[in-house]
C-alpha cells in the first residue's frame, strides 16, 4: 500500500516538473510554440515585439552655436562635444542656411511683431539747442584815432540804452586842437585870397582842403566842421556821439583817463535784429538748407514762438560734441531777446519723396553693421532672415533704407533682440560672412 502511494506521488511530481519546463521553453521560444500549435490547429501565433528604428547621423555641429561642423564626432577647443544632428532634425531646418526657424508657440512667448516696409515721405523736424547772441553786423566800436584824454563822460555805464547822435563822451586832444587851428587858418586864407594870383589861391586851397580831410580821418563830424568853419574858433574839446541806437556793451572809457590811437573806449550793439546759433548734430546737417523757416522757443517765455529765418551754416564741425553750428535771424520787437538767453529751435525739412522705410526699432545697429531681420514663407513657417541694410534719411520714427529690404516685406519690429539671443544671431550672420551681397 505505502508503496504504490508513494509511485503516484512520484508520477505526479514529474508530470509537474515537465508541464513546467515545457511553459518555460515556450516563453523563451515563441516562434517555435507557434509553429508547433499551428501544426495541431489549436494555438494562434503571439504578437512580433517591434524592433526600435535607428536614427541616422547626418553630422555633428558646433555645441555653441558657431557655423563649423563635423562629418564625424570631435571636440571643440573647449572640450565640449559636438552635438549629432540626425536626418529627422535637418528636414525641419529652414530651406536656407542664413534663415532662422522657431515654433510658433516660441514666437508667441517672444511676443515677436512685424510690419510692412513701405514707401513713405521722410518728413522730419531736425531740433537743436541755441543761444541768442548780438547781430555782429550790428555792432559798433568806438576808438578814436589820435591820442587824448577824457575829459567828460555823458555814458558811463555798461547796459545803458542809447540812441542815435546822443552825445558818449567828450576827449581833449593837443593834435586834435592844432589840427583845427589849422584848418580855421586854411579857411580863412582862401577868403583873403580871393582877389590874389590863380597860385596863392590854389595853394591855400590846397592846405584848407588837407586840414578838412585830416579832421574826417580823426572822425570829426560834419556838423563839427560846419561850426568850426562858420566861427572860426577852435574847440577846446572834441564829442564824440553814437553812430547807432542800441546799448552799451562795453565801456572802457573812465573820466579823465589817457587814451592811445586806436583803443576802444565803447561798443554800442543794435538788438533791434539779433542771432540764434544752434548747433545741429551732425547726421542731420545734409537736411539743413539756408532759407528756410524755423521756430524759435525761448525758455524765458514759453507761450511766445518766435518765427526765424537760417541764414547761413557754419563750415566747421565742433569734434566733441559733433555738432554743425547754424545761424538764424529774428527780429527782436520790444527788446524782449537778451544775448545769452537758451533757445530751443525747430527746423522742418522735407523729404526726397518716397522712399522704402523701416520703423526705427527694426534696425540693429552694432556699430559696425545694421542688421534686420525679414520674415520670410508664410507667418505659420515661423522663419526669419537677418539681412544687412543700408540706412539714408531719418524721421522722428522711420529709416531710410537704401539697400537690404524690399517694399512689402515683413520685417520685426519688436522682440529682434529676444531673438537675437535666443538664435545666436551673430552665428547665423556669420553663416554668410561678411563679404556676402546684400539683398536688394
Amino acid at each position: 500500500m505505502s508503496k504504490n502511494l508513494s509511485l503516484a506521488v512520484g508520477v505526479v511530481v514529474v508530470a509537474a516538473a515537465a508541464g513546467f519546463a515545457g511553459n518555460w521553453w515556450g516563453a523563451r521560444h515563441p516562434a517555435a510554440t507557434a509553429v508547433a500549435a499551428g501544426t495541431s490547429g489549436k494555438a494562434e501565433m503571439a504578437p512580433t515585439v517591434p524592433v526600435e528604428k535607428v536614427r541616422k547621423i547626418r553630422f555633428y555641429r558646433n555645441p555653441m552655436g558657431l557655423a563649423d561642423t563635423s562629418p564625424t564626432p570631435k571636440q571643440d577647443s573647449m572640450g565640449m562635444d559636438y552635438i549629432p544632428v540626425y536626418e529627422e532634425e535637418e528636414e525641419s531646418k529652414p530651406a536656407s542656411p542664413n534663415q532662422l526657424k522657431f515654433s510658433a508657440e516660441k514666437i508667441q512667448k517672444m511676443g515677436v511683431r512685424t510690419e510692412t516696409a513701405a514707401l513713405r515721405v521722410l518728413d522730419k523736424v531736425v531740433r537743436a539747442s541755441g543761444r541768442i547772441e548780438p547781430d555782429e553786423r550790428r555792432s559798433y566800436t568806438i576808438a578814436p584815432k589820435f591820442e587824448g584824454y577824457v575829459e567828460k563822460l555823458h555814458v558811463n555805464a555798461t547796459g545803458q540804452a542809447v540812441a542815435k547822435g546822443q552825445p558818449l563822451f567828450e576827449v581833449y586832444a593837443p593834435e586834435l586842437l592844432a589840427a583845427q587851428r589849422e584848418y580855421t587858418i586854411a579857411v580863412q586864407g582862401v577868403q583873403a585870397l580871393k582877389q590874389a594870383g590863380p597860385d596863392a589861391q590854389k595853394s591855400m586851397q590846397q592846405l584848407a582842403d588837407a586840414s578838412l580831410a585830416r579832421l574826417r580821418n580823426w572822425d570829426v563830424s560834419e556838423e563839427q566842421i560846419k561850426e568850426l568853419a562858420k566861427s572860426g574858433t577852435p574847440k577846446h574839446s572834441l564829442t564824440f556821439r553814437s553812430p547807432v541806437g542800441g546799448f552799451v556793451s562795453e565801456k572802457k572809457a573812465m573820466q579823465g583817463m589817457r587814451f592811445m590811437p586806436g583803443e576802444a573806449l565803447y561798443q554800442i550793439s543794435d538788438l533791434s535784429s539779433v542771432w540764434v546759433v544752434a548747433d545741429v548734430f551732425e547726421q542731420d546737417i545734409a537736411s539743413v538748407r539756408t532759407g528756410a523757416r524755423a521756430q524759435v522757443k525761448i525758455n524765458a517765455y514759453p507761450d511766445k514762438v518766435f518765427d526765424a529765418a537760417l541764414t547761413y551754416v557754419y563750415p566747421t564741425l565742433n569734434a566733441e560734441t559733433r555738432t554743425v553750428p547754424v545761424r538764424l535771424e529774428l527780429a527782436n520787437p520790444g527788446g524782449l531777446l537778451k544775448p545769452g538767453m537758451f533757445a530751443q529751435v525747430e527746423l522742418p525739412v522735407g523729404g526726397k519723396g518716397r522712399v522704402v522705410t523701416v520703423p526705427q526699432s527694426a534696425v540693429m545697429d552694432s556699430g559696425a553693421r545694421q542688421i534686420v531681420l525679414v520674415r520670410v514663407g508664410k507667418p505659420e513657417d515661423g522663419r526669419f532672415e537677418p539681412r544687412e541694410v543700408h540706412i539714408g534719411a531719418r524721421s522722428d520714427n522711420y529709416l531710410e533704407v537704401l539697400h537690404g529690404v524690399q517694399e512689402g516685406e515683413q520685417v520685426v519690429v519688436s522682440a529682434n533682440f529676444l531673438i537675437d539671443a535666443e538664435s545666436n544671431l551673430k552665428a547665423a550672420i556669420a553663416g554668410f560672412g561678411a563679404s556676402a551681397p546684400v539683398a536688394k
